[in-house]
């Protein structure tokens, strides 16, 4: 369908996802700014707690430390602009704007995709492979793939918000979710609607590809954890992917239902809920995940938040 009986160009989007909830807006941002607050707290803390306590320069948590700080970037594209669109009557963004957002958002949920999948296969290989694990996992190797994801995770949509930037957008303006996404701003387009499918292919297929990898690696871990002769020995090698399963059933959890839905479409107060979940509440539980299942990124954390506390310096 192309919309022709338009002649003005639209040069800002209103967001019209939190009409609905507009009688409690403020009651809405106040809950907000704590948890976008505990985000950047909690995810500095377990960045830097890793990066400071010489006992945890290994693989796993350099990767922890990487995807902690990542999250902080990723609600810092979406939040701040959410927060000040709850407490203003004017909630509109430029199209500039709106791409350098859906950029900088779905560029660094890509980043923190590839990173799961390499932290999977960290995992994979320290468990199904462990006598060979120093030697192929190097420092080096560990620099190179966390590079390499966000690397990777910022140059493959360049092309598609390129794209997007060409299309004439000419009314209605009104855009239907809370930041901005692919498919409601496309659906502003003056332009055949059909390739919004195509969109929807594209990352299914990116989406479905990653959960492939990861749970085939699970799999197979779960798989050697349970040959394990000893019990204790099982125990422990269960608690150190405990917590990166928890983060990816809950990462790809809330992408699937965000992006894995096609053509069904979710009432606008769902839609919205949705979307907190994918961009809100799934970082704010990662801290806690990587905190409070980890007796030594736990003890990490003390050190670092009381320094001077007796016994820190032993061992």
């Amino acid at each position: 369908m192309v919309r022709t009986n338009q002649t003005s160009m639209v040069t800002e989007f209103l967001f019209s996802g939190f009409l609905q909830f507009e009688d409690g807006s403020l009651l809405l941002f106040i809950p907000l700014f704590i948890i976008y607050t505990f985000i950047v707290i909690g995810n500095l803390t377990v960045f830097f707690a890793v990066r400071m306590d010489m006992r945890l320069h290994n693989p796993m948590y350099h990767f922890i430390s990487i995807f902690s700080f990542l999250e902080i970037w990723y609600t810092t594209a979406t939040i701040p602009k959410m927060l000040s669109n709850l407490i203003s009557e004017k909630r509109t963004i430029s199209i500039t704007g709106c791409l350098l957002q859906m950029y900088f958002f779905h560029s660094l949920g890509n980043s923190e995709g590839i990173l799961l999948t390499t932290m999977a296969i960290d995992r994979y290989v320290a468990i199904c492979n462990p006598l060979r694990y120093p030697t192929i996992m190097t420092p080096r190797l560990c620099a190179q793939l966390s590079a390499g994801s966000c690397i990777f995770g910022f140059l493959v949509l360049l092309p598609e918000i390129a794209w997007i930037s060409t299309l004439p957008f000419c009314g209605p303006n009104q855009i239907h979710q809370i930041f901005c996404d692919f498919e409601p701003v496309l659906h502003l387009a003056c332009t055949d609607t059909s390739v919004i499918l195509i969109e929807d292919v594209i990352h299914a297929v990116a989406i479905i590809f990653s959960v492939l990898i990861i749970a085939l690696s699970y799999i197979r871990i779960i798989t050697v954890i349970l040959k394990i002769p000893s019990v204790e020995g099982r125990q422990k090698a269960f608690s150190t992917c405990a917590s990166h399963l928890g983060v990816f059933l809950m990462f790809y959890g809330s992408v699937s239902l965000m992006y894995l839905r096609f053509a069904a479409t979710f009432p606008p107060v769902l839609d919205t809920v949705i979307a907190l979940m994918f961009a809100v509440l799934a970082p704010f539980f990662n801290p806690i995940i990587y905190s409070l299942r980890n007796k030594d990124m736990k003890i990490a954390i003390k050190k670092l938040l009381c320094p001077g506390a007796p016994g820190w310096h032993s061992g």
